[in-house]
């Protein structure tokens, strides 16, 4: 019996001569990866002359190709950060159903936070929003982003200190911030306890890539009357498992 649905054979073999060609064809023709493939070379030459009029190959002189300009346009429009976030969105909304509060996800772009998945009860209320993009120090994304920086990158964000207040609470002196971020990787989560806006807690983790780095991080916020209905170490454990899952998730689609 048949299960699944069934494969494209001639678009795998399209897609795999669109990858070889990407790795040698500015180096090698058309023939000798045909044979490398064991793909008739007339078959060969019909694929790529296909890719070449849709735009994912350019000729390259004689016989030879690279990518092009339709496949360049659609590289520049992938971010391995965007895949995480996509990996991410379907376990940040169920988070944020099973704590009844607000789960975001957020990355590190030239030391500013960019938020890319915000979802659950009251989501609208809060002051962040998904593309905006925030000061790293003051929030718990920021912190875990910061504390897993390279240490030669942490020391440069540190030098731009002291930092503006924006509570009562906000860590404002780099030596404090950066006994702060130390504290965050031992830990391994971060705490914003009021420091971005009064009466807000935000409990941060890291989203680490498949090879280790982190390139991301999942936190969920509470206002003072969630937090004394629910204790930390509960909510932290449920957005540790959350970020768990995300990586098990990135994993999978990174390996195939």
């Amino acid at each position: 019996m048949r299960t699944g649905t069934p494969l494209l054979s001639s678009l795998s073999r399209a897609l795999a001569m669109l990858e070889a060609i990407i790795a040698e064809g500015a180096s090698r023709s058309v023939a000798a990866i045909a044979r490398d493939l064991g793909v008739p070379v007339a078959t060969a030459h019909r694929q790529v002359a296909s890719l070449v009029a849709d735009g994912y190959l350019a000729r390259q002189g004689k016989g030879f190709h690279v990518a092009g300009p339709r496949l360049l346009k659609l590289l520049g429009q992938i971010d391995e950060k965007q895949v995480i976030a996509n990996c991410a969105a379907p376990v940040l909304h169920r988070l944020a159903g099973q704590l009844g509060c607000v789960v975001q996800l957020g990355t590190l772009e030239a030391d500013m936070v960019t938020y890319r998945i915000k979802a659950g009860e009251g989501a609208g209320d809060l002051f962040t929003r998904v593309g905006m993009q925030l000061e790293a120090y003051c929030s718990g994304i920021g912190k875990v982003l910061l504390a897993w920086l390279p240490a030669g990158d942490r020391e440069a964000y540190l030098a731009t200190g002291p930092f503006p207040p924006l509570t009562a609470r906000t860590i404002t002196e780099p030596a404090a911030l950066r006994h702060e971020l130390a504290r965050v990787r031992e830990q391994g989560f971060a705490m914003d306890d009021g420091e971005i806006a009064e009466g807000l807690q935000c409990l941060a983790v890291p989203v680490r890539s498949p090879d280790g780095r982190v390139l991301a991080a999942l936190s969920a916020s509470r206002g003072a009357a969630q937090v004394a209905a629910i204790p930390s170490d509960a909510i932290l454990a449920d957005v540790r498992l959350a970020a768990a899952e995300v990586e098990d998730i990135l994993a999978g689609v990174l390996a195939t």
